[in-house]
């Protein structure tokens, strides 16, 4: 009992600090707790005047960081104050390990997952910036004429060219049976992955559409089997699992292919 009452007190608490009521890139986060049961608060989504508590964070970390998400980590003091993380692909190279989402006992594998999330954020970013091609601080309207033409090229070759590229990787991970991107069990590469193509076929649903029988391990083994994973099966069915609205991934049909 003493052991138990001892890890209790040892063991770390973690904070979400994003946006309400949208998934945006706190997302790839809430995925990788939800998929190992690891507790967590979404402090936006949770918690009273949560948001200002998530600005305050921010702006008082030292050294601050840039834009939400951080991590907020008692029980990892850094002088003797909570750790705070920021940016997305540096959140999850630091969970990553601690909850066993990278192979074990496999220092290069480790870099291979973080790799494979960190491309897999950049098709993100390429998705936000159909929507916003000139200026991320003004109106879609405002800048339609231009994001008509990054969407054309969008669907046409940039969608194409990631969906090949995470085909191959698929393929040649023989562990893995065209379900994990390295190794044989899920890593966070996996599930930011996973978060990135629901997001492109909520954007992008024609072109997803079409292209999808060309790419059968991603389009269908890799995230049906993403999607079956015990835990995020109940996270998906759950009110924790924000929809996408106008967030990072928007659906204007005009955009579509």
């Amino acid at each position: 009992m003493a052991l138990r009452q001892k890890k209790q007190r040892t063991e770390p608490k973690y904070e979400l600090l994003y946006h309400p009521e949208i998934p945006g890139r706190g997302e790839y986060i809430r995925l990788v707790f939800e998929a190992t049961g690891i507790p967590y608060t979404d402090v936006s989504n949770q918690e009273k005047n949560g948001y200002q508590k998530v600005l305050n964070l921010i702006t008082e970390a030292n050294p601050p960081a840039f834009a939400p998400p951080a991590l907020l980590v008692h029980g990892g003091d850094y002088h003797g104050k909570p750790l705070v993380i920021s940016q997305t692909s540096n959140i999850l190279l630091y969970l990553g390990p601690k909850l066993g989402l990278v192979p074990e006992g496999d220092e290069i594998a480790k870099y291979h997952v973080n790799g494979l999330a960190m491309t897999a954020l950049d098709f993100c970013n390429e998705a936000h910036d159909v929507h916003h091609p000139i200026d991320i601080e003004q109106y879609y309207e405002q800048q339609k004429e231009e994001a008509m033409k990054k969407g054309k090229a969008f669907t046409k070759r940039r969608i194409p060219k990631f969906f090949g590229y995470f085909e191959t990787v698929l393929k040649a991970n023989k562990e893995g049976n065209g379900m994990y991107l390295v190794g044989k069990s899920l890593t966070y590469a996996d599930t930011t992955l996973w978060q990135v193509l629901e997001g492109i076929e909520f954007a992008f649903p024609k072109t997803v559409a079409k292209i999808s029988k060309t790419y059968p391990l991603l389009s269908s083994n890799f995230r049906q089997n993403i999607r079956e994973h015990k835990r995020l099966k109940e996270y998906l069915s759950s009110d924790r699992r924000l929809p996408f609205s106008m967030g990072i991934f928007r659906h204007y049909p005009e955009l579509d292919a």
